[in-house]
């Protein structure tokens, strides 16, 4: 829900709230602007009887010129020097109070009798019963400060079993917990239908063996392909997640009939995390889950990942025929001609397509909540994100965790600084690779495009303390930091638009691999939770990516940036043109608010 306070003399307060996550915009009037070193942000919880000034890292170097690593402070004495700022501390459902208190003077001597600025907020419910959608967020941040203070940095299999527990749903946030709740709820009589890559999560195996013990048929389609290798150094390398998979569903003690190996076409990925329900007598469908999370403690607890229930029966429906099709495991087996494979492999395609047709231009799909399956008899869909991202009117927010497709750069390469706000957020830098073939296009601030990519603190950066990533916590193998695939478009305004599901933004997740998302369109509540999350760990994850740029050019260098600055010049960064100014913007014009 979006929010916004009176407007005062002092200036007025701007909120937008997601479940766990809250977004502040702070517009202030000339007079508290003039001397204003920043913030100290209040947080009143009545319904708790709490009243506490909220922490934070930076520091003003003459009181502390040497922090320690670790170190927390009061922003009552170290004010948060923005005008956007956000909680990712709150509760589900939870009333909240705000009061930014101008802080002046200087630092031995500060002033905090200004007017302040105050807002009274509400977070979304975890679980709406009466809601459509619910979305569920796990943490996606194993690099950082709060995981570091709280576990440490051993690899989670050297924990004690209950330390190791703890730290994975710490890690899993609600997305572990909804995950098997949705099987859970699954009553006797019905039937549960599920696709999945990676089938390796024992915790959700033994739910779904204990949902055909209380009568709920279950049908599972997982990746049953034989890709082993062996390298150049005679090592075997055996197929994956297919015996992974095979050793998960002999362990949870899942009966036979429940399982069909997807083996056709070995060369592409069945790469759906999916399940859809159906009830009553006949069986109906009522509701999927659906979104970027394998079925791993890698996917559930390790990189960034989004579970998306829909309690929509037309949707549902047309899951369940995906699912139909792919349990015939259609398309082209090994040992199959070029001429056959070709023929299997177009039909596959068609049926796929005529399941979700969907239009040139995605941003002519209707309100609600639109299919697009893969694979498709080309990637015409893949530059339709492209078109559809670029297509912002305001913001546009993607993630991507295949770097950023040639089909989106040749359509962004030609927004200039008065384009649209573009956010993306990268497992890796976006930069030239060895051997990489033609020219390489950069996007950025001259695009109007701002990026951030997965990155962690190495070492210990003044009161910040050395972080680990989840490659060295042994939870992926692959994919560290950034596995969702959603995009926002315009989420602030009065008709966004959120696209999630599976598909990495690539040829291949549109052509080749079996492949599930949503695109859901005028949502208001569903675009306030994706682009709050979406804010948390872009914010989190630039800080570390500007972090990592810095050591990398002045490895020896001094950054005062990582302090606060002693002046009201920190403003400075707000200036016409800035990202921070443009951010702002965002807040201050953003519409359907409500007054708090």
């Amino acid at each position: 829900m979006r929010f916004q306070s009176p407007e005062s003399a002092a200036g007025r307060l701007f909120a937008v709230c997601g479940v766990r996550t809250l977004s502040l915009a702070v517009a202030v009037s000339e007079e508290t602007a003039s001397g204003l070193l920043g913030f100290a942000v209040e947080r009143i919880d009545a319904a708790r009887g709490e009243r506490a000034f909220m922490k934070g890292f930076k520091v003003f170097r003459s009181v502390f010129p040497d922090p320690a690593p670790g170190l927390v402070v009061s922003t009552e004495d170290h004010p948060v020097q923005s005008y956007l700022w956000d909680d990712f501390t709150v509760e589900p459902d939870h009333e909240y109070t705000y009061v930014f208190h101008p802080v002046k003077g200087a630092p031995d001597r500060l002033d905090r009798s200004g007017p302040p600025l105050s807002i009274t907020v509400r977070t979304e419910p975890l679980f709406d019963p009466d809601a459509v959608h619910q979305v569920f967020f796990n943490r996606g941040a194993a690099s950082s400060q709060a995981y570091m203070r709280e576990f440490g940095t051993e690899p989670i299999a050297d924990k004690s079993p209950d330390e190791r527990a703890r730290a994975l749903a710490w890690l899993a946030g609600d997305l572990g917990p909804a995950l098997l709740a949705f099987v859970d709820a699954c009553r006797p009589g019905d039937t549960l239908l599920g696709c999945f890559y990676e089938f390796r999560h024992l915790p959700t195996a033994r739910a779904l063996r204990a949902a055909i013990d209380r009568d709920v048929t279950v049908r599972l389609v997982v990746d049953g392909k034989d890709n082993a290798t062996t390298d150049e150094d005679g090592v075997s390398h055996e197929a994956f997640p297919r015996e992974e998979n095979r050793r998960t569903i002999a362990a949870a003690g899942l009966p036979a009939d429940s399982i069909t190996e997807r083996t056709a076409r070995p060369s592409d990925i069945a790469h759906n995390k999916f399940m859809v329900r159906l009830t009553g007598d006949p069986a109906e469908p009522v509701e999927v889950w659906t979104g970027s999370t394998n079925l791993s403690d890698g996917g559930i607890s390790g990189q960034t990942n989004v579970g998306h229930r829909i309690r929509d029966a037309g949707l549902a429906a047309t899951y369940r025929d995906y699912w139909t099709l792919l349990a015939t495991d259609p398309g082209a087996p090994v040992g199959d001609s070029a001429a056959v494979k070709r023929r299997k492999n177009a039909e596959f395609e068609r049926a796929v397509a005529e399941l979700t047709p969907v239009p040139d231009r995605l941003r002519t799909v209707g309100p609600g909540v639109t299919a697009v399956f893969s694979p498709r008899p080309d990637d015409s869909v893949l530059r339709a994100y492209a078109e559809l991202l670029d297509s912002a009117e305001n913001q546009g927010c993607v993630t991507l965790a295949f770097g950023i497709s040639p089909a989106f750069k040749q359509v962004l390469k030609g927004n200039t600084p008065s384009s649209p706000i573009l956010f993306l957020l990268l497992e890796k830098e976006d930069r030239p690779r060895q051997g990489q073939a033609g020219s390489f296009v950069r996007l950025n601030a001259t695009n109007n495009i701002y990026e951030a990519f997965g990155s962690f603190l190495a070492d210990p950066v003044y009161q910040w303390a050395r972080e680990t990533n989840t490659q060295q916590l042994g939870l992926n193998q692959h994919v560290f930091y950034i596995h969702s695939k959603l995009m926002l478009i315009d989420p602030l305004g009065d008709d966004p638009i959120v696209v999630s599901g599976s598909a990495n933004f690539s040829s291949a997740s549109i052509a080749d691999n079996d492949e599930n998302m949503v695109i859901v369109r005028g949502e208001r509540r569903v675009a306030d939770i994706y682009l709050t999350e979406f804010n948390r760990l872009f914010n989190h994850y630039y800080f570390r990516s500007v972090t990592e740029r810095i050591h990398r050019s002045r490895p020896t260098g001094d950054d005062a940036s990582l302090f606060l600055d002693e002046t009201p010049g920190w403003q400075d960064k707000y200036k016409p043109g800035s990202l921070r100014a443009k951010r702002l913007a965002l807040y201050t014009t953003m519409s359907d608010t409500h007054t708090g």
